[in-house]
């Protein structure tokens, strides 16, 4: 009996901390692409962005990191179409473009770590030539990098994909846009017209 009453007790503890633990597992959710002040419709196709700077907007998607910080400038990006076909999306290609005209072309998550931010741990070459970093760790290593990265491939009609790309850069401008292109017509195989989304909201 004694056994029961510890058994219906831990349960009852169990039950106590499940609310905590599923409030660590939230994750980060981006809002409807009309909802966003940055954004740009063609041809039935509305992209969507706006730049993470502070540290209050970093927390959402990437916890204690804000990347800014570091000199990387995420960039969340949400896609939605609105046309009759699906639209690849394997060869997109993003720049942040500033108001010199000058483009910061995307890194790939995976490297995000390997940049070269204030705060970059030491590295030096291993003994059989490989890297090997040292000097702590590396906050740019953290998980949400990659887990919130813009991975879509294919979108269909109706549908909508979202994520962040990155920027090396140690410049953030008002006047900044975001310059997308390489989303095609799955059907037709037409290139749609680029995009260029002021990340301002003007």
């Amino acid at each position: 009996m004694r056994f029961k009453g510890l058994s219906i007790a831990v349960t009852a503890a169990l039950l106590t901390l499940q609310p905590a633990f599923a409030a660590d597992k939230e994750t980060f959710q981006a809002k409807p692409a009309d909802q966003y002040a940055n954004k740009q419709t063609t041809d039935g196709v509305t992209v969507a962005a706006e730049a993470f700077t502070t540290d209050d907007q970093a927390k959402t998607a990437f916890g204690k990191l804000n990347p800014w910080r570091y000199n990387i400038l995420p960039v969340l990006v949400v896609i939605r179409n609105n046309t009759a076909n699906s639209v690849r999306l394997e060869k997109l290609h993003f720049e942040y473009e500033l108001p010199d005209r000058s483009k910061v072309d995307s890194i790939r998550a995976a490297d995000v770590k390997y940049t070269k931010g204030p705060s970059r741990p030491k590295v030096a070459v291993g003994p059989l030539g490989g890297v090997r970093v040292g000097g702590g760790k590396n906050p740019l290593a953290a998980p949400e990098i990659e887990l919130r990265a813009f991975a879509a491939k294919m979108l269909p009609p109706g549908e909508s994909a979202s994520g962040f790309v990155y920027f090396e850069t140690d410049v953030e401008s008002q006047g900044a846009s975001l310059y997308v292109t390489g989303l095609e017509n799955a059907v037709t195989g037409k290139e749609l017209y680029y995009f260029e989304i002021p990340l301002s909201g003007q």
